[in-house]
């Protein structure tokens, strides 16, 4: 039994993904490996329900925690408050109770200069990633003040350093540091530890970019002086677990950055 039995955690952008080698390669799956390692229930959102489905089979499978997957996509055409109301909806309905939440889920048109970039591409940066961070904190917000509970809202290197060909993806990314930023200022009231994660994690997703933009990637990703590139569940994962924990609570209205592996500073 794990520090986390009889929470519950939701994770946006959770399905399981895989690399080129077979490894699991999702940043969301692996945070939800980390959190089922401690007992943990969890709901998991996406827009591939396979991806869902497998994510689910496998970490009830393998440790015996309840999953919750919900179909979810946040973007420009959808009533997204009603699109998020029925994942808090659902969350409540099976566990009820809610006690961190994680905004993982990002979707961008990464490698294309700022001059091509399209309004279209804009607003899939913006409404899965900094539109979906503001409803999800709203909604969950209740049941957080509840519980006392964590937000956790990832960031990126993109935003910090103003990488190539990533306009859209590092404009989101900061828009959900001031976010949380904001949040943490006005929910310590209530107890509700707010951290922003800026992970760089070997990925599904970064080995397809550097696949298709390999001079971007070149141009953009650097191994950190660590001398690799972020284990999804055992760096990423874990530092999440840790920012959940009833004893973990950082300096008032204050936001935490885990930078390539570097470590957690203020």
């Amino acid at each position: 039994m794990g520090f986390l039995t009889g929470k519950t955690v939701i994770i946006t952008g959770a399905g399981r993904a895989v690399l080129s080698d077979g490894k699991c390669g999702s940043i969301g799956y692996g945070i939800a490996t980390a959190y089922a390692k401690e007992g943990a229930n969890i709901v998991i959102t996406g827009r591939n329900v396979k991806k869902l489905e497998d994510a689910k089979e496998e970490l009830e499978r393998l440790y015996g925690i309840k999953v919750l997957i919900v179909q979810a996509d946040v973007n420009a055409g959808a009533d997204n408050e009603a699109v998020v109301g029925e994942v808090v909806k659902q969350t409540m309905d099976t566990f009820g109770r809610i006690d961190v939440l994680i905004n993982n889920a990002q979707a961008s048109a990464s490698g294309v200069p700022l001059a091509d970039h399209t309004t279209d591409q804009f607003n899939l940066a913006m409404y899965s990633g900094l539109y979906a961070a503001f409803y999800y904190m709203k909604a969950c917000y209740p049941y957080l003040k509840e519980s006392q509970g964590s937000v956790i809202n990832f960031a990126s290197g993109a935003g910090l350093f103003g990488n190539f060909g990533q306009c859209s993806y590092a404009a989101a990314k900061e828009g959900i540091r001031g976010l949380s930023r904001v949040a943490a200022t006005e929910w310590a009231r209530d107890n509700i530890n707010v951290n922003v994660v800026c992970p760089l994690a070997w990925t599904a997703q970064l080995e397809q970019f550097k696949n298709a933009y390999p001079d971007a990637y070149e141009k953009n990703v650097h191994i950190p002086p660590i001398g690799h590139l972020g284990d999804s569940e055992l760096e990423i994962g874990r530092v999440c677990v840790q920012l959940a924990s009833p004893d973990f609570k950082y300096m008032t209205g204050e936001t935490l950055t885990l930078e390539g592996g570097l470590g957690l500073r203020p």
